[in-house]
């Protein structure tokens, strides 16, 4: 199990942005690759919020680029049920990034 001594500096900043993400909002793993100065870490965006320690950061708000749900450490299903009680309409497995997305000051 990882502790937070443990955390590298692009996971304490991946879980930093993720944890900013209003409820009823998403945000794509790749806006939170290029947030923190890592563009074109997207993958590794996922891999740190898979091993995510912390209660309070909404990993479930954090989705694919194109809209996607993506994966959830506790399945997709409950993210989408994550998602839906929030108000995010997950349709046909797709959120609208234009109506649910943010972007973050860089």
């Amino acid at each position: 199990m990882q502790n937070e001594d443990n955390l590298s500096a692009f996971e304490r900043g991946v879980y930093a942005v993720v944890a900013s993400i209003p409820c009823g909002c998403v945000s794509t793993y790749s806006r939170i690759a290029y947030t923190i100065g890592a563009a074109g870490a997207a993958r590794a965006v996922g891999n740190a919020l898979n091993k995510n320690i912390y209660a309070d950061v909404p990993c479930h708000r954090v989705v694919q680029s194109d809209g996607g749900v993506g994966g959830y450490a506790w399945g997709e299903k409950n993210k989408i049920s994550m998602l839906l009680r929030e108000g995010v309409v997950v349709a046909n497995g797709r959120i609208d990034l234009k109506k649910y997305g943010i972007r973050f000051n860089t």
